[in-house]
Protein backbone atom coordinates (compact mmCIF):
# COMPACT_ATOMS: atom_id res chain seq x y z
CA UNK A 1 0.00 0.00 0.00
CA UNK A 2 1.28 3.45 -0.85
CA UNK A 3 1.85 6.25 1.71
CA UNK A 4 -1.34 8.14 0.77
CA UNK A 5 -3.43 5.00 1.28
CA UNK A 6 -1.83 4.55 4.70
CA UNK A 7 -2.61 8.18 5.57
CA UNK A 8 -6.24 7.67 4.58
CA UNK A 9 -6.50 4.57 6.73
CA UNK A 10 -4.80 6.24 9.71
CA UNK A 11 -7.18 9.20 9.47
CA UNK A 12 -10.26 6.99 9.18
CA UNK A 13 -9.16 4.92 12.18
CA UNK A 14 -8.75 8.15 14.13
CA UNK A 15 -12.14 9.54 13.05
CA UNK A 16 -14.38 7.42 10.85
CA UNK A 17 -17.10 10.10 10.83
CA UNK A 18 -15.09 12.89 9.24
CA UNK A 19 -16.34 14.17 5.92
CA UNK A 20 -14.59 13.25 2.69
CA UNK A 21 -13.73 16.93 2.30
CA UNK A 22 -11.94 16.97 5.67
CA UNK A 23 -10.26 13.64 4.94
CA UNK A 24 -9.02 14.84 1.55
CA UNK A 25 -7.58 17.98 3.14
CA UNK A 26 -5.81 16.01 5.88
CA UNK A 27 -4.17 13.58 3.43
CA UNK A 28 -3.30 16.18 0.80
CA UNK A 29 -5.67 15.15 -2.00
CA UNK A 30 -8.52 16.82 -3.81
CA UNK A 31 -12.00 15.47 -3.11
CA UNK A 32 -12.51 13.21 -6.16
CA UNK A 33 -9.22 11.26 -5.93
CA UNK A 34 -9.70 10.87 -2.17
CA UNK A 35 -13.21 9.53 -2.69
CA UNK A 36 -11.97 7.08 -5.35
CA UNK A 37 -9.24 5.80 -3.02
CA UNK A 38 -11.65 5.35 -0.09
CA UNK A 39 -14.08 3.50 -2.34
CA UNK A 40 -11.26 1.27 -3.63
CA UNK A 41 -10.18 0.50 -0.04
CA UNK A 42 -13.78 -0.43 0.82
CA UNK A 43 -14.26 -2.58 -2.30
CA UNK A 44 -10.95 -4.41 -1.77
CA UNK A 45 -11.96 -5.33 1.78
CA UNK A 46 -9.27 -3.29 3.53
CA UNK A 47 -12.03 -1.15 5.07
CA UNK A 48 -14.63 -3.55 6.45
CA UNK A 49 -17.16 -0.96 7.60
CA UNK A 50 -17.86 1.93 9.93
CA UNK A 51 -19.47 1.80 13.36
CA UNK A 52 -19.84 3.62 16.66
CA UNK A 53 -17.62 2.65 19.60
CA UNK A 54 -19.83 2.33 22.68
CA UNK A 55 -19.00 2.71 26.38
CA UNK A 56 -20.03 -0.58 28.01
CA UNK A 57 -20.00 0.84 31.55
CA UNK A 58 -22.30 3.70 30.61
CA UNK A 59 -24.70 1.13 29.15
CA UNK A 60 -24.71 -0.84 32.41
CA UNK A 61 -22.45 -3.62 31.13
CA UNK A 62 -19.91 -3.44 33.93
CA UNK A 63 -18.65 -7.03 34.14
CA UNK A 64 -16.08 -8.46 31.75
CA UNK A 65 -14.50 -11.90 31.70
CA UNK A 66 -12.16 -13.85 29.47
CA UNK A 67 -13.34 -17.44 29.03
CA UNK A 68 -10.92 -20.08 27.80
CA UNK A 69 -12.60 -23.04 26.09
CA UNK A 70 -11.16 -26.48 25.45
CA UNK A 71 -13.15 -28.66 23.06
CA UNK A 72 -13.59 -32.45 23.41
CA UNK A 73 -12.98 -32.97 19.68
CA UNK A 74 -11.32 -30.84 17.03
CA UNK A 75 -12.80 -32.21 13.82
CA UNK A 76 -14.43 -29.91 11.29
CA UNK A 77 -18.03 -30.67 12.29
CA UNK A 78 -17.37 -30.17 16.01
CA UNK A 79 -15.56 -26.88 15.42
CA UNK A 80 -18.27 -25.65 13.05
CA UNK A 81 -21.07 -26.50 15.49
CA UNK A 82 -19.24 -24.75 18.34
CA UNK A 83 -18.50 -21.61 16.29
CA UNK A 84 -22.08 -21.43 15.01
CA UNK A 85 -23.39 -21.65 18.57
CA UNK A 86 -21.11 -18.76 19.62
CA UNK A 87 -22.89 -16.52 17.12
CA UNK A 88 -26.16 -16.91 19.05
CA UNK A 89 -24.78 -15.46 22.32
CA UNK A 90 -24.64 -11.65 22.10
CA UNK A 91 -22.68 -11.30 25.35
CA UNK A 92 -19.67 -12.83 23.58
CA UNK A 93 -18.17 -9.72 22.02
CA UNK A 94 -14.96 -11.35 20.75
CA UNK A 95 -13.93 -14.92 20.06
CA UNK A 96 -10.57 -16.17 18.87
CA UNK A 97 -9.58 -19.70 17.88
CA UNK A 98 -6.15 -20.47 19.29
CA UNK A 99 -3.32 -22.86 18.50
CA UNK A 100 -2.68 -25.35 21.31
CA UNK A 101 -4.63 -25.60 24.53
CA UNK A 102 -7.08 -23.99 25.18
CA UNK A 103 -8.82 -23.97 21.81
CA UNK A 104 -10.71 -20.65 22.12
CA UNK A 105 -10.59 -17.36 23.96
CA UNK A 106 -13.93 -15.59 24.43
CA UNK A 107 -14.42 -12.06 25.71
CA UNK A 108 -17.74 -11.88 27.52
CA UNK A 109 -19.47 -8.73 28.77
CA UNK A 110 -22.49 -8.78 31.08
CA UNK A 111 -24.31 -6.47 33.48
CA UNK A 112 -22.78 -7.97 36.63
CA UNK A 113 -21.38 -11.13 38.22
CA UNK A 114 -24.82 -12.70 38.66
CA UNK A 115 -25.62 -12.18 34.98
CA UNK A 116 -22.27 -13.76 34.06
CA UNK A 117 -22.95 -16.72 36.33
CA UNK A 118 -26.34 -17.30 34.66
CA UNK A 119 -24.77 -17.01 31.22
CA UNK A 120 -21.99 -19.41 32.21
CA UNK A 121 -24.33 -21.99 33.74
CA UNK A 122 -27.12 -21.80 31.15
CA UNK A 123 -25.40 -21.05 27.86
CA UNK A 124 -21.60 -21.29 27.90
CA UNK A 125 -21.49 -24.68 29.62
CA UNK A 126 -24.14 -25.93 27.18
CA UNK A 127 -22.15 -25.05 24.05
CA UNK A 128 -21.62 -28.09 21.83
CA UNK A 129 -18.46 -30.17 22.28
CA UNK A 130 -17.12 -28.25 25.31
CA UNK A 131 -14.77 -30.23 27.51
CA UNK A 132 -13.63 -27.42 29.83
CA UNK A 133 -14.34 -23.74 30.51
CA UNK A 134 -11.93 -21.59 32.52
CA UNK A 135 -12.76 -17.97 33.33
CA UNK A 136 -10.59 -15.04 34.26
CA UNK A 137 -12.20 -11.80 35.41
CA UNK A 138 -11.05 -8.55 33.84
CA UNK A 139 -9.81 -6.03 36.41
CA UNK A 140 -9.68 -3.16 33.91
CA UNK A 141 -9.04 -2.55 30.24
CA UNK A 142 -5.62 -1.06 29.64
CA UNK A 143 -5.65 -1.00 25.83
CA UNK A 144 -8.94 -1.31 24.01
CA UNK A 145 -9.90 -0.79 20.36
CA UNK A 146 -6.45 0.43 19.41
CA UNK A 147 -5.96 1.51 15.81
CA UNK A 148 -4.01 -0.94 13.69
CA UNK A 149 -0.33 -0.07 13.16
CA UNK A 150 0.18 1.09 9.59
Amino acid sequence: MNPVGRKILAELQRDGRQSLTDLAERVGLSLSPCHRRVRALEQSGVILGYRAELNANTLGLEFSAMVFVTLREGDRNAVSAFESALETIPQIVEAQRLFGDPDYLLQVITRDLMAFQRLYDEQLSALPNVQRLTSTLVMRNVIQSRALPL
